[in-house]
C-alpha cells in the first residue's frame, strides 16, 4: 500500500511566483503498482481554484469541464494542452558564462557559391577567438534530423523550418550558430528570422553568379540537372529569390572573389560592431 510517508515532496525547482506567472499549478505525487509489484510514481498536477464560469462548470484548456478548475495550457500546431516551463538559468546567464550573445548567421546562396566553406572557415575563426559555434550544414542535417525529407517544395520549407527551429535553441543557449542551407525562398527565410529577436538572425548573402557557381559545380550537380536528371534545381529550373534586405552581401565576381578568410573576417567584423563578441 503507498501511504502519504512513502510519496515525494512536492515539486522543488521552480519558484512560487514561476508556478504562479506560468500556470498557477501545485505539484502532487501519485502512484500504482504495475507488473511484478513495481511502484510507479507519477506526478499529477492540481491547479489552484478558480472562479467557476455562471452555469457552475470549471474550464479546461478553454472548454468548461464540471468539477476541473482552469488550467493556462496552449495548443501549438497539432500540439495541444502543454505548457511553458521556465528555467530559473536563461540566455542571459548562458551569455555571461560564454562571454558572447547568442545569435544566427544565416549564410545563403547558390549551390557552389562557398556557403559551406564560409561556415566552416567563420567557425574556425570565431573558435580561434576564444567564440562557442555551431555549424548546420544543410547536407549534414539531412544525414540525421531531416533525412526523411525529400527535394520537394513542401519538404524543402519543412528542411528551412526544421534547420530555423534547431538554430533559434543553439542561439538560446547562447551560441553562435551558423547555418549554411541554400534555402531559396525568400518566405521561408523571413519566418525563421521571425523566431529570433531581429538583431540576433544576421543574414548573409553569398552574391555568386550561376555561371560562376556553375563552372565550379563540387558535386556535379549542376551537369546532371542540365542533363534532366535532377529536376527542381535551384538556379536551373527552380528559382532562386536573392534577399532584399540582407545583413551582409559578399560579392564574388569571376577572378574576383575573396578567400575563405577574408569572407569570415567580414562576418566577424559585424559581430564586433553589433555586440555579439563580448570582451
Amino acid at each position: 500500500m503507498l501511504t502519504n510517508k512513502s510519496l515525494p515532496q512536492p515539486c522543488s525547482g521552480a519558484s512560487a511566483d514561476t508556478l504562479r506567472r506560468r500556470a498557477s499549478v501545485n505539484c502532487l505525487a501519485g502512484g500504482e503498482r504495475r507488473g511484478g509489484g513495481k511502484l510507479v510514481v507519477r506526478m499529477v498536477s492540481r491547479p489552484e481554484a478558480s472562479p467557476a464560469p455562471a452555469d457552475g462548470k470549471n474550464v479546461l484548456n478553454g472548454s468548461a469541464v464540471s468539477g476541473i478548475n482552469k488550467l493556462l495550457t496552449s495548443t501549438v500546431g497539432k500540439s495541444t494542452n502543454i505548457l511553458w516551463h521556465d528555467c530559473p538559468i536563461g540566455q542571459p546567464e548562458r551569455q555571461k558564462l560564454l562571454n558572447q550573445k547568442g545569435c544566427v548567421v544565416w549564410i545563403t546562396g547558390l549551390s557552389g557559391s562557398g556557403k559551406s566553406t564560409l561556415a566552416c572557415a567563420l567557425s574556425r575563426e570565431l573558435h580561434s577567438r576564444g567564440h562557442l559555434t555551431y555549424v548546420l550544414d544543410g547536407d549534414n542535417v539531412r544525414h540525421g534530423l531531416n533525412k526523411d525529407l525529400s527535394f520537394k517544395a513542401e519538404d524543402r520549407a519543412e528542411n528551412i523550418r526544421r534547420v530555423g527551429e534547431v538554430a533559434k535553441l543553439f542561439a538560446d543557449a547562447g551560441l553562435i550558430c551558423i547555418t549554411s542551407l541554400i534555402s531559396p525562398y525568400r518566405s521561408d527565410r523571413s519566418a525563421c528570422r521571425e523566431l529570433l529577436p531581429n538583431p540576433s538572425f544576421i543574414e548573409v548573402f553569398l552574391n555568386v553568379p550561376l555561371a560562376l557557381c556553375e563552372a565550379r559545380d563540387p558535386k556535379g550537380l549542376y551537369k546532371l540537372a542540365r542533363a534532366g536528371k535532377i529536376k527542381g534545381f535551384t538556379g536551373i529550373d527552380d528559382p532562386y529569390e536573392p534577399p532584399s534586405d540582407c545583413e551582409i552581401v559578399i560579392q564574388c565576381k569571376v577572378g574576383e572573389c575573396p578567400s575563405p578568410k577574408s569572407m569570415a573576417d567580414q562576418v566577424v567584423s559585424y559581430l564586433e560592431a553589433n555586440g555579439f563578441l563580448q570582451n
